[in-house]
């Protein structure tokens, strides 16, 4: 059974039942909240990075040039690390699928912003997204950073356990996060990017609240593993 660890914000690790290891959007040196540093990191196969932005991708190149494991990102951003060094990327963009050897992922839209950190020419601004994977018979998505999107109600029927951000200001609040969940019905959601700093402070419990029968809410601190079932 693959199992899902919460580092803090809106990085999380996935280990598959093969024993293959992925890190999302992966931000440990200067994420206050995070359980782990980079250097503390073993063995990864693949890091998805949704965007470009500090607290999403700070970590990503040199995690990849550490471990050799796979960067996978939209095209700018795949680009960008090999002028970095980062030897194995894997461009993807807003719709595309592929199937990796651990399973199938889908890169979904996002609506946000498009800096590439690290990236001093602009050359590499991109679009955001958030990745849909299929592992081990299970369907996870991570919303990345985004504003609620119509298009969410796309995922309905696909989705077993929904990574949505609630800490406002930059992303969807509690309440639009409610609203992405009655389009896109998962079973479970796990809030993220909430209570990093002041401006996106949130009470996870009120959203769990507000939340009511429509998903089961896990609420995860930074360390936290839990099953995907």
């Amino acid at each position: 059974m693959a199992k899902l660890t919460f580092h803090g914000h809106a990085t999380v690790s996935i280990e598959t039942d093969d024993g293959t290891r992925i890190i999302v959007d992966p931000w440990f040196d200067e994420n206050p909240l995070s359980d782990v540093k980079a250097d503390e990191i073993g063995k990864v196969d693949y890091i998805f990075c949704t965007h470009g932005h500090t607290d999403h991708f700070a970590d990503a190149i040199p995690l990849a040039k550490r471990t050799g494991a796979t960067l996978v990102s939209t095209f700018e951003i795949a680009s960008f690390a090999e002028t970095q060094g980062v030897e194995n990327v894997h461009p993807m963009h807003i719709g595309g699928g592929f199937d990796f050897p651990f399973g199938r992922v889908k890169m979904t839209p996002a609506l946000h912003g498009g800096k590439v950190h690290g990236d001093e020419t602009g050359a590499f601004t991109t679009v955001p997204g958030g990745f849909l994977f299929k592992v081990d018979g299970l369907g996870l998505y991570h919303a990345g950073d985004t504003a609620l999107l119509g298009d969410m109600r796309f995922l309905e029927g696909q989705v077993d356990v929904a990574l949505l951000p609630i800490g406002d200001n930059f992303t969807m609040g509690p309440d639009d996060a409610v609203r992405a969940t009655e389009l896109i019905h998962p079973r479970v959601v796990i809030p993220i990017h909430y209570n990093t700093w002041d401006l996106i402070a949130q009470d996870p419990e009120a959203f769990r609240k507000k939340m009511g029968d429509r998903a089961r809410v896990e609420i995860m601190a930074p360390g936290d593993t839990i099953p995907l079932s």
